[in-house]
């Protein structure tokens, strides 16, 4: 097993981060964050002493309560009192690994040593996320405005001993979990409520974790989207390189250069064709499947910077001062979750297309792709599914970062919704998921309607599929068989899968 090293000098990124959920590693914290935490830390105590000045969250109250001084005796239950407040969280449970991403970017961002926290904070982060200690973290919640605030609060409540965590996975008291492994809970001091509870790591944690499945699911996309190419006789000049070498747009040049990889050897592919030219859903397969791998590659570099900042409020440089500012506010997250929504839309949008065309009844295909059409209605309703899908997401990337309602009292008065953002990616990619999988068995139907065989490496995918998915001679219930498609797309093995 690997380890992923958290260091102030050498910040997360989407491989290793893919990597370390892919192969389990555990988190290790550098002797560098270890210094610079516990530098922070000393300073900052040094300073509030000395000072007779209200530093807000550390020694005032919160969001427009601002300007209420908090006696000193009282700062401990202050920050306790903030964790238990702000946890308001509803909705269902975000999935496993968007909790294990909040635990790994809070200590990550806690190790630049700008938060004032203690070093037993950043250490009990990572031990959750290596004992596989999960607190219970519920979907809405946040308006991504002075951060996660009711996420946040919930992925705390776990270290004073409250709320709920799944062990192992097995759901229990926090009171329990810590017990079983020997943890006293914590007893948070000054600032450290807040630093928990102010940043973007639930907003960013959601977008990491969709924009690795994105890009999972491009890779089967294009795969798919080859079957179908040759299912339709479709011809090979809109993937030669050389259109794409004179149009400047990367995303465009590997999709057309994987079409090509994925249909090296197929005789259909090379066969002369009668028709001159295919519909768009096939012919512009580089430019839209092109077009959405570019937004992913943006949003990861954007997502990329973020992890590499500090997003708490106040922010303490150690040395120097205390300053109240707004680093956690989620707006950059919300426009790219917006862009990246986009993406992931337009990469199911264009398949639903496809699909349309191959039940048609075109270049030989019967109608329906059935066996036998008129008795049997083949897939027929299988596009219907896939149309409804797609306008549900239709409907889910409108952009969340256009709207915006004010809160505490007017105080945080412009919000992101970088939250709600980031989260509805993930229904928004298992529809994907199941156009894909609707795709595939139009694909595969018709290829073997026909009696033809397509490349080696896509005969590999579809003989693979077929062990889930079988061959239609005659009508079935379809939605098992859609089901079971989207399960073989979700645990398919990828071989040398380059993204991210």
């Amino acid at each position: 097993m690997s380890t992923l090293v958290l260091h102030p000098d050498h910040p997360l990124d989407l491989r290793r981060i893919h990597a370390a959920l892919k192969g389990r590693w555990t988190a290790e914290i550098s002797q560098e964050a270890r210094d610079r935490v516990g530098h922070g830390r000393t300073w900052l105590e040094e300073h509030v002493a000395g000072s007779q000045q209200p530093i807000y969250g550390i020694n005032t109250g919160f969001g427009s309560l601002c300007d209420t001084r908090v006696p000193e005796a009282d700062l401990e239950q202050l920050q306790e009192n903030l964790v238990l407040s702000h946890a308001c969280g509803l909705g269902e449970e975000v999935e496993p690994e968007v909790v294990q991403l909040m635990l790994l970017f809070k200590a990550q961002a806690f190790g630049y040593g700008y938060s004032g926290v203690r070093p037993e904070l950043l250490e009990r982060l990572v031990a959750m996320y290596n004992a596989d200690c999960l607190p219970v973290v519920y979907r809405f919640g946040s308006l991504g405005a002075s951060g996660d605030l009711a996420p946040l609060a919930h992925l705390s409540l776990a270290l004073i001993g409250r709320g709920k965590v799944r062990l192992k996975g097995k759901l229990m008291e926090a009171t329990d979990a810590l017990s079983k492994l020997g943890w006293p809970p914590l007893r948070l001091q000054s600032k450290e409520g807040l630093a928990l509870l102010n940043g973007t790591q639930f907003m960013s944690a959601n977008a990491v974790s969709a924009l690795l499945r994105a890009y999972r699911l491009s890779y089967t996309a294009d795969v798919v989207a080859a079957l179908s190419i040759d299912a339709f006789d479709a011809r090979p000049e809109p993937f030669d390189a050389r259109l794409h070498r004179i149009r400047k747009h990367p995303g465009q040049t590997r999709t057309a250069a994987r079409i090509r990889e994925f249909l090296e050897g197929s005789p259909r592919f090379a066969a002369p064709k009668k028709h001159v030219q295919d519909p768009y859903a096939f012919r512009c397969i580089p430019q839209v499947h092109g077009a959405s791998l570019d937004v992913f590659d943006r949003v990861g570099a954007l997502l990329e910077d973020e992890l590499d900042s500090v997003t708490d409020n106040p922010t303490v440089f150690p040395g120097e001062a205390v300053l109240s500012g707004g680093n956690f506010h989620g707006q950059p997250l919300a426009m790219a979750c917006d862009y990246l929504a986009l993406g992931i839309h337009e990469y199911g949008h264009i398949a639903e297309r496809r699909i349309f065309q191959l039940q048609s009844g075109l270049r030989g295909l019967k109608p329906y792709l059935a066996a036998h059409p008129g008795l049997n209605s083949g897939l027929m309703i299988a596009q219907y599914a896939a149309a409804s899908l797609v306008s549900r997401n239709k409907t889910l990337c409108t952009p969340a970062s256009a709207d915006s309602i004010p809160s505490s009292n007017n105080q945080e008065d412009h919000v992101s919704m970088g939250a709600n953002a980031a989260t509805r990616l993930h229904e928004m990619l298992d529809h994907w998921r199941d156009i894909i999988s609707i795709e595939m068995m139009h694909a595969a139907q018709a290829l073997d309607l026909l009696g033809v065989h397509s490349s080696p490496f896509l005969e590999q995918w579809k003989a693979s599929y077929r062990a889930s998915v079988p061959y239609l001679e005659r009508d079935a219930e379809m939605q098992p068989l859609i089901q079971a498609g989207a399960q073989w797309i979700e645990h398919i093995e990828i071989e040398g899968f380059p993204e991210p």
